[in-house]
């Protein structure tokens, strides 16, 4: 179940109104606003009539949507990534990205205030900690921690968390910015790979022969970024590909970086259909959203076929 559908049920008890007539209310609220707001951001409007306020409530990561302002939850910390420094129009700061869980789901999460990757920094906060996160918002499937925003460690011990990577199955027309997302979808359109070079101490591009990240002159080694085409009957989406994925997708190393046998191998993968799990990304130029691939596989038929008769029953 995705997160607005986990959304959609809370409003539904604490309205102590059925999730049919909720939905009701959803569909007419676009239909005034002249289908100018989603799904996710009209469930919040409907939420907000009702009297239902999510500012003081603890969230389940399974139930943040896009949009939220002020989202409070409670995770264990999985992952923390290394603090990054960057410059952009002139204004120099840091950017910190954490993995955290709860037993519902599991969410990346932004912190971009110094006070709080100085917590991060200093070792206060650290993997494993399960922390406490308050007036947060919700982008593109992130959660991001302003200067207004709080993070502290909480003395709650939370068992069973989500540690694998969560992906909502819909259509491709459905899709939204941010989400990890997974369709059956047939292959359409497979384009030529696009090579580059990386550096091998760090794994960043090598322009001119050295490393974009500082280690000077390298022998850069080959990569290779594919893209495709999917489509499974509602929409059409372009994908990206690179290194193991592409060879998930069926092409070998050989395959991949000899035009010639890239040719032939992709005829023969044209028309394929299988699951396709990633994130959605909009394209900064086009905003046209995209999917970043993460993995592959192949359909079991068997389990489908037990699948759509358990829901016919």
């Amino acid at each position: 179940m995705d997160n607005y559908n986990q959304l959609l049920l809370r409003v539904s008890e604490a309205a102590g109104l059925s999730v049919s007539d909720i939905e009701r209310k959803i569909e007419a609220k676009r239909a005034k606003l002249s289908g100018l707001v989603s799904k996710e951001g009209a469930v919040q409007i409907i939420a907000a009539e009702l009297g239902i306020n999510f500012d003081q409530e603890r969230m389940k990561i399974a139930e943040l949507v896009h949009g939220m302002k002020r989202a409070n939850v409670i995770g264990k910390i999985l992952e923390i990534y290394p603090v990054r420094e960057y410059n952009k129009n002139g204004r120099a700061g840091k950017v910190c990205n954490l993995l955290i869980a709860d037993e519902s789901s599991n969410v990346k999460t932004v912190l971009w205030d110094l006070h709080h990757i100085e917590l991060i920094e200093n070792g206060k906060l650290e993997k494993g900690n399960v922390v406490e996160i308050s007036n947060a918002s919700v982008r593109n499937g992130e959660l991001h921690l302003s200067t207004f925003s709080d993070i502290k460690n909480s003395k709650e011990n939370l068992k069973n968390v989500v540690m694998e990577k969560v992906f909502h199955e819909k259509k491709i027309i459905a899709a939204i910015n941010g989400e990890r997302f997974k369709t059956r979808a047939v292959i359409v359109q497979i384009f030529d790979p696009r090579y580059f070079e990386v550096c091998p101490e760090c794994g960043k591009k090598v322009a001119n022969g050295e490393c974009t990240n500082g280690h000077g002159k390298v022998e850069g080694k080959k990569r290779a970024l594919l893209s495709i085409v999917l489509d499974d009957g509602s929409e059409t989406i372009r994908c990206v590909l690179f290194g193991e994925q592409i060879k998930k997708l069926g092409f070998d190393d050989e395959e991949i970086f000899s035009l010639e046998k890239f040719v032939v191998k992709k005829e023969g993968l044209l028309g394929e259909e299988k699951f396709f799990c990633g994130n959605v990304k909009a394209n900064s130029l086009s905003n046209v959203n995209e999917l970043n691939i993460e993995d592959i596989t192949d359909i079991d038929s068997s389990k489908l076929i037990k699948e759509l008769e358990s829901r016919s029953v």
